[in-house]
């Protein structure tokens, strides 16, 4: 009997797989203090390596980039440009990199955290544990966390190192279209 259900259960998921939108709208939203106060300075060449990684893989994976923010760890600065990116730009899934640690100035989390209608609770510890298999045990110190929002959005907060959102988005992309249509539904 317990053979036959899971059976079910993975042809279920299978078929979740095939009814999922193939491209999604994704925004991007980078959290770095310097980067923020570079930017609008405009002094030296500005660099955001992990929200250019994040873009060419999203594009890579068949999905279209709708918003590219710069942001300051500031709680409501980043509230407010995660309900612009789903509101205003239409995103279906939004990505924020940067501020999930756990310095005072790290307010990611916090921002987001009350948006969230479900987490998903299994980005982070699976994250977790591949980067404890990288790293070792710094991996406990970043607080990665996604979820759903109201009206099937989802958002996902990422470390804002580039390696961080390489490992991040490796898990996270073939899944985003099945989690998606799920959360819609």
């Amino acid at each position: 009997m317990a053979n036959r259900d899971r059976k079910i259960r993975v042809k279920a998921h299978e078929e979740h797989r095939k009814r999922a939108p193939q491209k999604l709208k994704i925004g991007l939203l980078t959290v770095s203090t310097s980067k923020f106060f570079q930017q609008k300075e405009k002094r030296d060449e500005l660099t955001d390596e992990s929200g250019d990684i994040a873009e060419q893989m999203i594009k890579r994976a068949g999905h279209e980039r709708t918003t590219r923010k710069l942001l300051n760890d500031d709680l409501w600065s980043i509230r407010l440009e995660l309900l612009k990116a789903i509101l205003e730009e239409k995103a279906d899934v939004v990505l924020i990199m940067g501020g999930t640690g756990i310095s005072e100035r790290d307010v990611t989390i916090e921002a987001v955290k009350p948006l969230i209608t479900k987490e998903i609770e299994g980005f982070g510890e699976i994250f977790r544990g591949i980067t404890y298999r990288k790293i070792g045990s710094p991996a406990l110190l970043t607080r990665a966390i996604g979820g759903t929002l109201d009206k099937g959005k989802l958002v996902f907060c990422l470390p804002g190192s580039p390696d961080g959102v390489r490992t991040a988005l490796s898990l996270l992309l073939p899944e985003l279209p099945h989690a998606f249509l799920i959360s819609s539904s």
